[in-house]
């Protein structure tokens, strides 16, 4: 289990080594929704291990709707006094009674197959499911909501920028099936400026960049998830296309660490780009990264109806982060070696 993998232990004891800010959750409890999703159990891993190793007394409140699938991700606190697990689908409510002091929203469809596979829930989870969130925290006093969104959410670059500030307005077709993700992110995003006017709720925006880890799920359908997993398998790396296209990225334990650093300095009603500083790059060169550390190469192919469906059109998605950047925080680890330590750690758990 990855809760015992050892590498993946020493990568979050070094996070909690270079960012302190987690002391101010000490006695705290923070309901995290989408916990058994790639950023979601990253974040009760972390809280888990500072809890255990230095005193930090964090309930957790993990939001998740299929029990069985969080005991077997969450074995090994399933019993422990400050972890709850509750079960139940945010479109319909949040069903806790207990005492909330914070709110990380990361329940999301994220990856290609899923917007193309379910559609609808992809949309109503960042718009109902968010709606729901918002009005418990309203009505049960949380001291702050962080809302996590997406690079999505800009559109394509039409070529007037290199990189997206937090006020670029992007382009997207509304009336396609890939728009139901970002559009449905930009109405969550509008849902909590409402919030802050209406109800007077303390929320910040995180809009994360394209993610990797440790935590990713094996059912990940974005070209990076798998280029990693043909890598973990000694397998050429498949490029869906010429690989020319420009992202940024972050490292999920980055990523962690960037949101509960939000969740303290954020200010109310911001939205704040969060990428890697060293992992902006092209998707061949992350094929050929990938395939470098597996001993293997690069081929192209071409994606299937279903598959392509599912794909971003935007070609350049780069994030400005200067603002979050001001802030005092940089998300630093270099992109290849946060590759090797993810293919490293799950090639153990894949086994």
């Amino acid at each position: 289990m990855i809760t015992e993998n050892q590498e993946y232990l020493s990568e979050l004891r070094t996070w909690s080594k270079k960012y302190q800010d987690w002391r101010e959750f000490k006695d705290s409890s923070i309901m995290i929704a989408g916990a058994t999703g790639m950023i979601g159990s990253c974040l009760v891993d972390a809280i888990m291990l500072l809890n255990r190793e230095a005193s930090l007394n964090c309930q957790i409140i993990a939001l998740g709707r299929n029990k069985e699938k969080a005991k077997l991700r969450f074995k090994a606190y399933w019993d422990n006094e400050f972890f709850t697990f509750v079960e139940g689908d945010i479109n319909a409510s949040v069903n806790y009674d207990g005492h909330v002091d914070y709110i990380l929203h990361a329940a999301s469809n994220t990856h290609p197959l899923a917007y193309s596979k379910f559609p609808i829930s992809t949309i109503t989870t960042n718009v109902i499911g968010t709606n729901n969130l918002l009005n418990y925290a309203a009505s049960h006093n949380v001291k702050r909501v962080l809302f996590l969104s997406s690079v999505e959410i800009y559109g394509e670059n039409r070529g007037d920028v290199d990189k997206f500030t937090e006020d670029y307005l992007g382009y997207l077709d509304c009336n396609t099936l890939r728009a139901g993700y970002p559009e449905s992110k930009r109405t969550g995003e509008a849902l909590c400026q409402a919030y802050i006017k209406e109800k007077g709720l303390d929320i910040v925006i995180v809009r994360l960049s394209r993610s990797f880890g440790p935590t990713m799920l094996k059912s990940d359908s974005k070209a990076l998830s798998q280029f990693i997993k043909k890598g973990i398998a000694k397998e050429d790396i498949v490029l869906k296309s010429a690989g020319t296209q420009q992202y940024s990225y972050i490292y999920s334990i980055d990523a962690v660490a960037a949101i509960l650093f939000a969740l303290v300095h954020g200010k109310c009603g911001e939205a704040y780009n969060v990428a890697g500083s060293n992992c902006d790059t092209t998707l061949k060169n992350l094929a050929e990264t990938i395939a470098k550390v597996a001993g293997t190469k690069v081929v192209f192919e071409l994606p299937d109806a279903e598959e392509a469906a599912g794909y971003s059109t935007a070609t350049k998605a780069m994030l400005d982060i200067n603002k979050f950047s001001s802030l005092g925080f940089v998300a630093d680890t270099q992109l290849d070696s946060a590759l090797k330590s993810t293919m490293q750690i799950l090639e153990e758990e894949y086994k």
